[in-house]
């Protein structure tokens, strides 16, 4: 792309007329953001107080859902839960009509799919479901994740305007696909910052620094690309190389991490189901196997 291209797109996207419906934190910032790049930005919200400070910043607050909507061609819901959003969507009717309606408000996949199919009803010209990792202040930057899925042609034609507010990824035409990244995501964020206030809970318990190892664990984080890519690879062969060494040798590793935390009262429950797994797994015949095998035990009941 040219420079002359790039700065037309950049015009293009700061004209566009935008309107947020919901100004809870994120849903002001997003607001904020577009005021500040130069979109003409119409807000709601259910407390008609909220929108004080961003009228006086230059937005234009109206008193519904339904006329927010009306104003601006890209309307963009950040709302508490799928119940509100049905409920907005429902009272605003075919004020949508035209509309490209852009949602990123939390939810599950199949809630995606269901406002993609509302939206349609009520004549919206496009729906995107979205999913934002990142805190309100850093609304604006790269440090803001934005992952959105649905109309392709909404995608291409507001994908501008949408790379405003931070680093955009699009997952296709699938409404649920977005949902389904973004779940995926803070799983996996969860599921590794629970162990490690275990571990931190069992560091105090022995006395040790826990700040010396939060460096030295901080610093181990650099090799797990490499062992993710490994792991992915062998799920999806289905061939299990002994990844972190054999089960055989891990599961006697398990015993003596669940002895340390249990001689420490702290709680082990986490370790011994993967114990178990394990235990499944080498007594199937699979202890030659690594780590990453364990995937094989997680299939839903009844399937395969």
């Amino acid at each position: 792309m040219t420079r002359a291209a790039d700065t037309t797109n950049r015009a293009v996207a700061q004209a566009c007329p935008v309107t947020v419906l919901g100004l809870g934190a994120m849903g002001s910032a997003i607001a904020s953001t577009f005021l500040d790049r130069g979109h003409p930005t119409t807000v709601w919200n259910r407390t008609a107080a909220k929108g004080g400070p961003l009228a006086d910043a230059g937005a234009t607050a109206v008193p519904t859902a339904a006329d927010a909507v009306a104003a601006s061609p890209l309307v963009v819901v950040a709302l508490l839960d799928g119940t509100a959003v049905e409920q907005v969507m429902t009272s605003v009717g075919a004020a949508l009509t035209g509309r490209t309606l852009v949602n990123v408000t939390s939810g599950s996949p199949s809630h995606a799919r269901a406002d993609e199919r509302r939206a349609r009803e009520h004549g919206a010209a496009g729906y995107l479901d979205g999913n934002i990792m990142g805190h309100p202040p850093c609304m604006g930057t790269q440090n803001i994740l934005l992952t959105f899925s649905g109309s392709g042609s909404a995608f291409a034609a507001h994908e501008g305007t949408l790379r405003e507010l931070g680093t955009v990824t699009y997952h296709g035409e699938d409404p649920g696909a977005a949902a389904v990244e973004f779940l995926a995501q803070v799983a996996t964020s969860y599921e590794l910052l629970i162990g490690y206030l275990h571990t931190l809970r069992l560091l105090r318990a022995e006395g040790a620094d826990l700040a010396g190892f939060t460096d030295r664990f901080g610093a181990s984080l650099a090799g797990y690309p490499a062992l993710l890519t490994s792991m992915v690879r062998a799920v999806e062969s289905g061939k299990y190389g002994p990844d972190l060494g054999s089960l055989d040798v891990q599961a006697a590793l398990m015993d003596d991490l669940i002895g340390h935390r249990e001689s420490l009262g702290v709680e082990s429950v986490r370790m011994r189901e993967v114990k178990k797994l394990m235990d499944r797994r080498i007594a199937d015949g699979h202890g030659h196997q690594g780590f990453s095998g364990l995937f094989e035990l997680l299939a839903p009941q009844g399937e395969a």
